[in-house]
């Protein structure tokens, strides 16, 4: 436990360069608090009888940080949430290692029916201010999700994919996009 989170406050040190020690980020960093919570409520959920005190957590969670991760839903080693207000998680959401999302965005589902209804987000993804990923959908590795971004389909490794809905841009150019609003 202690290990993680150690890699969460060297993960936030690394991904922002406006903190400035470690009892800031320990005191003041809602997205690390969210991942913290996330942890308590997600063992409890894994639990036969803890459903109700998993779903509290969250519930006390959301009301501390303004961000919502379902218990359920499965994180990654040194996920960063920076400026988090308004992230969603859904229940079957999948996140891998070294992932950062900013604030506003959501993982998702697109129906209500039982199974995987939300996406998989692998290792070292960035997902942009206020993208919305939708569905039992794929971002592939290393991909990049542009702020404000809606995706509906599987997004390839390494690629960068921006609009309404997300599609792959081949150059920042073609888009006449700097490269700072991506992120």
């Amino acid at each position: 436990m202690l290990t993680r989170i150690r890699e969460d406050l060297r993960a936030a040190r690394e991904q922002d360069p406006a903190a400035r020690s470690t009892a800031e980020l320990v005191l003041a960093y809602p997205g690390l608090h969210a991942v913290w919570l996330h942890r308590l409520a997600h063992w409890l959920w894994q639990r036969r009888r803890g459903k109700l005190a998993a779903r509290l957590v969250s519930h006390a969670g959301r009301g501390l940080t303004g961000i919502e991760i379902h218990p359920g839903a499965t994180l990654g080693r040194r996920l960063f949430i920076d400026h988090g207000m308004g992230v969603v998680i859904g229940e079957t959401a999948v996140v891998g290692d070294d992932v950062l999302l900013y604030h506003g965005v959501t993982l998702g589902s697109r129906s209500a029916v039982a199974g995987r209804r939300h996406p998989v987000v692998g290792n070292g993804v960035v997902i942009g201010a206020g993208a919305r990923v939708l569905g039992p959908v794929t971002v592939g590795p290393g991909a990049r999700v542009g702020a404000n971004s809606v995706v509906v389909r599987d997004v390839p490794p390494g690629a960068t994919v921006v609009g309404i809905p997300a599609r792959e841009a081949e150059t920042l150019a073609e888009w006449a996009i700097d490269p700072a609003l991506l992120i």
